[in-house]
Formats: structure tokens, sequence, C-alpha cells
């Protein structure tokens, strides 16, 4: 009696996350089924087996590294055939094995649960090692990919230097210099090659520009709420939430309120990219296709531009023509890897691309930083609802020139995942709301949005509810 207490908790938790992890409809069909299953389990003996080991992934950022300690996590897709073929999960690591197993160091877990959070102890400063995740049950032991990464040296430290550009708390939409200007809930950010910072002043209905030393002037919108493509100057935006800028000096605008991408060309045209104003999903070209509340974008060196299409849980890809295809994701809210319209995501609010044309997702209802590779292959770096507490709610993310990529979380920080697989937390507190200007967790947040990096590797935030744009001077004594 008590081993099948056991596994009719084990099962409604199962069946509890899965509820979580998106919208169910318990029906009367599903709650039969459940029933069903746990009196299945609790026919089965306890000594039920597997027919094959288990399947486990390791995620590829590791978290929170000092000289001696690291967390790593991995996930579990296949345990065996019910909860008691799985006999040992954990972690495994070795600065000497490439290839670490269960032999090597490691760490143990409760069988209760399809994650693994891990802390690594006693490592050696200065020091590469290999981690991996694991699962045995009575065939054997599966293993996820090998991650390497590196301990912190005694001398390391990261200075992130937060200061503010442009904009003051009271909401306004005034052109001036440095808090002399104000903005009205600005949301999106880019950088030109020249450090011009471009700002979708989202309740002012503007684009606007900042030059390096601070001035700020309106690029483009009258400030009337509608759609209206023209001059910059008689133009009309509805909710503008994003901006990103191409190599021949084209910004294109995720224009939130109509649904629509627009395009401001070099001399100050604006135009419809994509989109035709009512929320839906369809793919096309122009302004047959439909967007739902398209609330980042980014574009390669091709001219492509990559969407956060918030509303219909997707990454959209336009070409240079306005050709709208799906690049992942389905209208269901999900986290999901898998290629194209296999994989899920939920309400993804922050979009990047690199030089390789991998794109990155701040995929902020689950909680995760995802990666879109070539063909459209969908895996997760870190997060998700199990590991929510990691970062909560990425609502942005860039990347630089070296490949290091930059997130603003609604819990108002601003972290990164560096090139060697590690996640750090450069400014701003969870634990810490509101404005102030400092050094690391000195300085303070109010709801970070969007985010980018210029070419000297400066950062710039869209600081949404204090209606500023904050500089990030980020500096690394190795």
């Amino acid at each position: 009696m008590g081993v099948c207490f056991i596994k009719i908790s084990f099962w409604v938790q199962i069946f509890i996350f899965m509820k979580k992890q998106q919208p169910i409809v318990i029906t009367l069909s599903a709650a039969c089924l459940l029933l069903l299953f746990i009196i299945s389990a609790c026919n089965k003996s306890s000594n039920d087996t597997a027919t094959s080991v288990p399947v486990i992934s390791t995620y590829p950022v590791i978290n929170s590294v000092t000289t001696t300690t690291a967390q790593a996590y991995g996930l579990i897709s296949y345990y065996g055939d019910n909860a008691f073929a799985l006999t040992a999960e954990g972690i495994c690591w070795s600065s000497t094995n490439q290839t670490p197993t269960i032999a090597d160091s490691k760490t143990s877990h409760g069988l209760d649960t399809l994650s693994v959070a891990a802390n690594l102890t006693a490592l050696t400063p200065n020091t590469t090692y290999y981690v991996r995740a694991y699962a045995t049950n009575n065939l054997g032991t599966g293993y996820g990919s090998v991650i390497k990464f590196k301990t912190n040296s005694a001398t390391y430290a990261v200075t992130a230097t937060v200061s503010t550009l442009a904009g003051n708390v009271n909401t306004g939409s005034v052109n001036g210099t440095g808090a002399g200007s104000s903005f009205y809930s600005p949301q999106g950010v880019c950088a030109d090659a020249t450090g011009n910072i471009y700002v979708a002043d989202s309740y002012n209905n503007v684009i606007r520009k900042i030059t390096a030393a601070g001035v700020t002037t309106t690029f483009a919108g009258n400030g009337n709420v509608g759609y209206l493509d023209g001059s910059s100057a008689s133009a009309e935006f509805y909710a503008p939430s994003a901006v990103a800028i191409d190599a021949s000096g084209n910004l294109y605008v995720a224009d939130m309120g109509n649904n629509m991408i627009r395009k401001i060309s070099s001399s100050g045209v604006v135009s419809t990219l994509a989109g035709r104003g009512n929320a839906g999903y369809s793919d096309g070209t122009g302004t047959a296709a439909v967007f739902k509340s398209p609330i980042a974008l980014t574009v390669d060196a091709s001219g492509n531009v990559f969407v956060a299409d918030k509303g219909n849980n997707m990454i959209r890809q336009i070409t240079p023509a306005g050709v709208v295809t799906t690049l992942a994701g389905t209208t269901t809210a999900s986290l999901l890897d898998g290629t194209g319209t296999a994989a899920g995501f939920s309400s993804p609010s922050g979009v990047t691309v690199d030089s390789q044309g991998n794109v990155y997702v701040a995929d902020s209802g689950n909680s995760a930083i995802r990666k879109i590779a070539s063909g459209g292959v969908v895996t997760t770096l870190i997060g998700s609802k199990i590991f929510s507490t990691i970062i909560p709610s990425p609502t942005g993310i860039c990347i630089d020139a070296t490949g290091n990529l930059f997130i603003s979380d609604s819990g108002d920080r601003i972290m990164e995942i560096t090139t060697g697989n590690i996640l750090i937390s450069l400014a701003g507190s969870l634990t810490t709301t509101g404005f102030a200007n400092g050094v690391n967790t000195a300085a303070a947040f109010n709801n970070p949005q969007g985010l980018t990096v210029d070419a000297s590797g400066n950062i710039y935030v869209a600081d949404i509810y204090n209606n500023m744009i904050r500089k990030i001077v980020v500096t690394t004594t190795p």
C-alpha cells in the first residue's frame, strides 16, 4: 500500500506539472485516463523494469560560478517504463576526464522529479571542468551532453557601472540632453555603427534618437496613435515596442499596437514591411502576413528580420522582400525543443541573431533562454518553469561581436551568458526595484525591457517604468 501511495503521489505531481506548463481543460475522459494510469501503476510490482536506459539532457549553461563552486542542471525526458525504474540521478564532473561518469565526482538527488539542479563543490580555481547530467535505471546509466566551463581565478571580478544616458523618472516627450529629455515607457533600443541609440518610445508612439553625448531628438512619428506611412515626420505608429537596424542604416520597428513590422529607410521614409493591422496568424508576403503583438525584432547580415511574435508564441522570419514564414513555434504556448513547428515557446519577448545566423530568444513565459540553429532546430540553453528562479522573466536579449549574450529580466536584473557557457548577474538585484545608478547590485532598475550593445561593448537598456535609457559599462579583471 505504501508503494501504491508513492506511485499515486508521483503521477499526480506529473499531472499538476503538465497542467502548469500549459492550460489544460480537465475533461471526464482525462480524469478517467489518470485514474486508469494510477490503478495500472498500483497493480505493478515494485520490481518493474525499464526497456532502455534513461534519456537526460544537460543544460549548456553553467550558473553561479566562483573559484570553488558552480551550479549545473539537467532534465530527464525518459526514465523507464514507470517511476520505479529510475534508481539514481544527478550531475557528474571531472577536471581530467573529458567524458565524466558516475565513477567521477557526482551529486545524487531524489527520484521524485524530472529535473536535476546540482551544486558542484570543492572545485579548484582557474580550472577547466567537464560536466554532464546522468540518470540510472536497472539497465544502466544515461548521460547528457558534456559541458565545459572554467572556474574563476582568485583575482577574477566583473564590474558593471550603471549610469543614465537619457530621460528621468517623469513621463513626457521632451527632446533635450541627458535628464533634460523625457520618455513615456521606452521599450526597445538598438545601436548603429557610430554609437547612436534608437528608442521605441512606446506610449509616445514615436521613435527617438540619442547621440553618444546623450542628446535626444525625435527620429520618426508625429506622436499620434495611428497607422500612416510616409515621411518620418508625418508617419504614425501605435505603441512601437522594438527597433533594429541593418548594415545600410534602415531601421525596422515592431509596431506592436498595429500588429505590423514597419521600415524606416536611411532617407527617412516609413513603409510597411509586413502585417496588415489585425491580430492573428498567417504567413505570406507583405500585408498578406498577420502577426499578434510582435514585441521584439532583430536583423541579420543579409537583411532578414526575425520577430518575436509574442501573442502567437512564435519566432517569425521576414526576408528583405517582405516574405513572412514561421521559423519556429506554434500558436499553443509550451516549452518544447524540436525543429520548426515541433518546437514550442511561451510569450517570447526578446530576440537576437549572431554572425552565424543562430537566433537566440528570451522566452519570457517559460523563464528560459532558447537557441534556434540552422534549419530551425530549437534547444534550451538554460531555464524553465521548473528552474524559474534562475531567470524568472527574461524580457530582452542581445549579442555582442564576440558572442556574449546579454539578458534583461523583468525581475530588475541585467545578466550575461558568456562565450564560456557561464551565466552571471551584471547589474541590479531581484530584491530591489527602483532607480539607482551605481556598480553591480548597487544599481536598480524598474522592469528593464529591450537592450542593445554598441561597437565598444557598452550596454544600453530601456528601463521602462523609470522612463529612462540606462548605460552599462562592463570591465573584467581576469
